[in-house]
């Protein structure tokens, strides 16, 4: 398992230096962000990226992600051009060394918290959803919620709900097809492994068609395009916010195929009501096995990237929520203690 951590560039408050120093650190995972969405990435801006992190010492093998344009997602006739720009981005990738792609086919919104600051029993805050609070939105008045309002202008939100309107489960499915079937075979021949986001959280908002949200949903992605290239990036926070989803069992699955391509490991505490919020890595702290989900990738044989999630911010730190240095740190540590006990107790350590 190659641990890597999510940085997000020159404006990220987290220096790479810091997270050099994160023991057993292997790679940064990151993306270019001064090219708007559907427009290939240059070369020369993946390579100065690159640059800049083996400069400290890390590696650049994971991008997340590479973003899919709303109009291919809606399969509106202006995909082929838009699909065309992705193909390129993904050769221009793989010439400066990438190996994994995440990304997603969300509509309209990567993620959904109802707050990014909720304060835990230590003093600690974090991310959490809470059912209720989104169900009583009325999507016609616009939509008000953490790391969404600057997004979209309210007028730009409510026309793209209403061309989802449009747009149900099999239809998505149907423009996943069509993206699939062009870009898998790019990217295999590339030496590209893609490696799609599950739904966060794996439950219909606003209306809006969710398809990647459970084993069934994964297993039917996998057969749309039978190839290593077309595999998983296997969220253990976003697929565990639905606890009818085993996520150790889907580990062992799919791991064992060799279809899961990046693991994003953190914890979540559920409720039934659908209810979660995000606690720290630790296996006592949240309703996840985090013990378990590791043994199984050990057990599975992975030998892919990982990346500890979202954490909580501590210890007084700001910046961008999720995504401080101290917890993640904490996480990354944990996570490969973990890895390094198993193996130990196996006798491969």
């Amino acid at each position: 398992m190659k641990m890597t951590f999510r940085w997000y560039g020159d404006s990220d408050p987290i220096p790479l230096s810091h997270i050099r120093q994160i023991p057993g650190m292997h790679g940064i995972v990151s993306a270019v962000y001064d090219v708007p969405v559907g427009e290939a990435w240059p070369v020369e801006n993946i390579q100065a990226l690159k640059d800049k992190i083996e400069a400290h010492g890390l590696t650049l093998e994971v991008i997340e992600s590479v973003p899919v344009h709303e109009d291919i997602k809606l399969g509106k006739p202006s995909r082929d051009r838009l699909i065309e720009n992705y193909c390129t981005t993904l050769r221009n990738l793989a010439q400066c060394g990438v190996k994994v792609v995440c990304y997603n086919f969300m509509p309209v919104f990567d993620w959904t918290r109802t707050t990014l600051d909720m304060t835990l029993p230590d003093g600690s805050t974090t991310l959490a959803f809470d059912v209720e609070t989104v169900d009583r939105i009325d999507v016609s008045q616009g939509i008000s919620l953490p790391g969404w309002d600057a997004s979209y202008r309210p007028e730009e939100l409510r026309a793209l709900l209403a061309e989802y309107e449009a747009v149900d489960e099999e239809a998505l499915w149907r423009n996943l097809e069509y993206f699939l079937t062009r870009v898998i075979p790019v990217a295999a021949e590339a030496g590209i492994r893609m490696a799609i986001h599950p739904d966060d959280p794996p439950r219909p908002i606003f209306g809006l068609p969710r398809i990647v949200k459970n084993r069934e949903d994964l297993e039917r992605l996998l057969a749309i395009v039978d190839d290593p290239a077309n595999g998983l990036t296997l969220c253990s926070g976003s697929l565990g916010a639905s606890c009818k989803n085993d996520i150790p069992a889907m580990v062992r699955e799919f791991a064992g195929r060799k279809r899961i391509h990046f693991a994003h490991l953190r914890n979540v505490k559920v409720t039934e009501a659908g209810d979660f919020h995000e606690t720290s890595h630790r296996s006592a702290d949240g309703s996840l096995d985090m013990a378990e989900i590791v043994k199984a990738y050990h057990e599975a044989g992975f030998d892919g990237y990982a990346r500890p999630d979202h954490g909580r911010m501590i210890w007084g730190e700001t910046g961008k929520p999720g995504y401080g240095l101290y917890d993640r740190a904490l996480g990354a540590v944990y996570l490969n203690g973990l890895w390094e006990g198993i193996a130990k107790a196996e006798g491969r350590g």
